[in-house]
């Protein structure tokens, strides 16, 4: 299999001081020529009027010149990329926050609009954290108070239904009962699973070998016999610490998730892949809550050839109850307990579109320093 094509390396800005510098030994070689050529000319021309005229104006010239070429200079070096980096910060304090600070041309305005950047995704990300604390702790309290009310009648149901099956009522209509009673205890133990997360065991782990257990596990289950699954796994993956029940939950979801949606159409494809990374590098990893920048991680990606989701589902694809999946298919919890083990891992979930043409769902987690 052939890799990816690289991409071409983006040619880097020149240094401020080197623009300056350069463009005003320019400029003062050119008035140093202009002044030379005005004294070699001076004695001729101020044997008349129309001479001196001429000097003052190849002075004035010069003067004009001068002003004119050094303020264009400083706009497109020091006062235009100041300015259009204002607009920017100004923009997301005004409620735009996806605008962001373009390069400025140079390597010191590249740097400042970089960290500028880089400054403004990690306050979203502080901001969406505390957003969704606030969110899992609400709905955690009202998933473990509604679980508690609906498991003692439900617990009556069963009886009835079991009542019902000895007194030799409708078979199908006591298997549909029963069905459906299953699936309210289903939801129920969901909604319990996602109120009181269970104690984590933390472990050294090779994600890649995890995810690897996962994809043998569900693919003896025959869930993956509709689709095809590709993966694609680095050599020495840094290790994690985490929980292996809870992350093998993770990736069981999220490909689950990938099949029902990569089957509708015929050859549906599952990729799965595993990299190495270094937090908050332009096109591999964003920033970690609580990591520095630079610092290694693992990243899981599983993409699915179904119809992906809408960009503006994106935003709200891990709130608890939102399913895009058809009534009655879903409980609306998974991609929530995917996003809180990922986070109390430390990590982070992501949700793009991906090549194979539908969604493409990453997992970062934070690698263990040796």
């Amino acid at each position: 299999m052939s890799g990816p094509i690289p991409r071409p390396a983006r040619r880097q800005a020149p240094s401020l001081r080197t623009e300056l510098l350069f463009n005003l030994a320019f400029l003062a070689g050119g008035a140093l020529v202009l002044a030379v050529a005005s004294a070699v000319l001076a004695p001729l021309l101020t044997h008349s009027g129309l001479g001196s005229v001429l000097l003052a104006g190849l002075v004035l010239a010069d003067l004009v010149i001068f002003i004119a070429f050094g303020r264009y200079l400083i706009h497109r070096l020091v006062t235009g990329p100041m300015d259009a980096l204002v607009e920017a910060t100004q923009a997301v304090a005004e409620g735009q926050l996806a605008r962001r600070a373009a390069p400025g041309g140079t390597l010191e305005f590249d740097r400042l609009a970089a960290s500028v950047n880089r400054m403004t995704e990690r306050l979203l990300d502080a901001q969406g954290l505390l957003v969704r604390a606030e969110k899992l702790a609400s709905v955690g309290q009202l998933a473990a108070g509604v679980a508690h009310e609906i498991g003692n009648p439900l617990s009556a149901i069963g009886n009835y239904v079991e009542v019902l099956r000895r007194r030799g009522a409708d078979p199908d209509l006591v298997a549909a009962l029963a069905r459906e009673a299953e699936r309210i205890d289903h939801i129920v133990r969901t909604l319990l699973a996602y109120a009181t997360p269970r104690d984590a065991r933390p472990e050294m782990l090779d994600v890649a070998a995890v995810v690897d257990g996962v994809v043998a596990l569900l693919d003896a289950q025959g869930v993956l016999r509709p689709v095809t699954v590709a993966r694609e796994a680095a050599a020495d993956l840094p290790r994690v610490r985490g929980d292996r029940s809870a992350l093998e939950q993770v990736f069981v979801n999220l490909l689950l998730n990938a099949v029902d949606a990569a089957t509708p159409g015929q050859g549906g494809l599952v990729r799965v892949r595993s990299a190495a990374v270094r937090t908050g590098s332009a096109g591999a990893a964003r920033s970690l809550p609580g990591v520095p920048d630079d610092a290694a991680a693992v990243v899981v990606t599983v993409e699915d050839s179904g119809p992906g989701v809408a960009e503006a589902l994106r935003g709200r694809i891990f709130d608890p109850f939102f399913t895009t999946k058809e009534p009655g298919k879903g409980t609306g919890l998974g991609l929530a307990i995917v996003q809180r083990i990922v986070h109390d891992h430390g990590g982070r979930v992501d949700v793009d579109g991906s090549p194979l043409g539908g969604a493409a769902f990453t997992v970062t987690l934070p690698a263990e320093t040796p």
